[in-house]
């Protein structure tokens, strides 16, 4: 479950616990108002009308408006509570002699469908009790005094325990999931690196690429470059001086570049470099700045004295027309091969090359 569901959840749950509470709020409010489903002859009154009539308004309003703007729920519970403690008063106003079991079932009622609907929000459930609660204090007139605010004390009390349990549960459970969602990350991020140069590998490069032809206009180069003579490095000075020889040229590389250019591992001692938004001159003088930065890192490559007795690099560069990328590796792929035929340690454009040249790898 990503972060954003887990959120969306929660939000579903608010909007559903404030759908229940309008729902109850109307069934409780119509079976008092009509003795054909259980009211009294004189239930019908003012009050009880606008606790349905409101209650019917809002739930309708959570249908009608688009997704995300529902009426606020602790606004509408003090709402409701105000009716409902109008209707406490007004009802009692009609009794000729004083009842205080009235007052009480009045507010365990109104407990009993807080109690169902507002269990997880205790501020709502708080602003929609406290109106009926301070009604009956008042026409009480101190008489039952602990009976009432036993009545009231009792499941605020053991409503807030449960509040604060399920807010230290939601606050571990949001933690956990933002835990696992940044391990996922982290694991995303590896699983498109290249463990030993750092820089992108296929996968990454591919997920970038993405990225870039959906949100990047203009021209873009794709540059290949390949160590020279590596094998032989690798076969005379061992592998463990070819992986710090490689850590160092990526590095030299991803240094000679800008920071929205994308520099990947594309093989064993090979690296793609995706240029953007540059024209051919621009790209050209990129990548001789590569190749300068590689060859003043003075790595000693005795085997490659034919070209330097250093570590070097040659590289051959393409415009990727369109979003055919595919085709611009594989023309800087040809361009890179003419390099190498050519003397190595230098950088060579698609363009320049003569239609069907033949290329002798050897």
């Amino acid at each position: 479950m990503k972060l954003l569901s887990y959120d969306e959840l929660k939000h579903s749950k608010y909007q559903l616990s404030l759908k229940l509470f309008l729902f109850l709020n109307i069934i409780v409010a119509l079976f008092r108002m009509f003795p054909f489903i259980g009211g009294s002859a004189s239930g019908l009154s003012w009050p009880l009308a606008s606790v349905a009539l409101f209650s019917l308004l809002c739930i309708a309003l959570c249908f009608i408006l688009p997704k995300g703007k529902y009426c606020l729920l602790s606004p509408v519970a003090l709402a409701i509570g105000s009716l409902w403690a109008w209707n406490i008063n007004y009802k009692f106003q009609l009794i000729f002699h004083y009842d205080s079991s009235f007052l009480i079932v009045s507010l365990l009622s109104i407990f009993f469908i807080c109690a169902i609907a507002l269990s997880d929000y205790l501020f709502a459930f708080t602003l929609a009790t406290l109106p009926p609660a301070i009604v009956v204090l008042v026409l009480d007139q101190g008489q039952h005094i602990p009976a009432i605010l036993l009545t009231i004390l009792l499941p605020l009390v053991g409503f807030s325990l449960q509040h604060y349990m399920r807010r230290c549960l939601d606050g571990f459970t949001h933690r956990m999931m933002r835990q696992l969602h940044e391990e996922k990350q982290t694991f995303s991020n590896l699983s498109m690196m290249d463990p030993l140069t750092g820089l992108y590998n296929r996968r990454g490069l591919t997920n970038r690429l993405e990225s870039i032809l959906e949100h990047h206009a203009g021209s873009h180069y794709v540059l290949l470059l390949d160590i020279d003579h590596f094998k032989a490095y690798n076969d005379n000075y061992g592998h463990a001086m070819g992986d710090q020889a490689l850590s160092r040229v990526s590095a030299a590389i991803r240094d000679a570049v800008r920071s929205r250019d994308v520099v990947a591992r594309y093989g064993g001692e090979e690296f793609l470099v995706l240029i953007t938004n540059v024209n051919a001159t621009i790209a050209l003088r990129m990548a001789e700045r590569i190749r300068q930065h590689v060859l003043d890192l003075a790595i000693p490559h005795r085997f490659n004295d034919k070209v330097s007795t250093h570590v070097t690099i040659s590289a051959g560069f393409a415009l990727m027309e369109g979003d055919d990328f595919e085709l611009a590796v594989a023309s800087a792929d040809r361009a890179l091969y003419v390099a190498k035929n050519c003397g190595r340690n230098t950088i060579l454009s698609a363009e320049d090359l003569p239609v069907n040249t033949h290329i002798e790898t050897g």
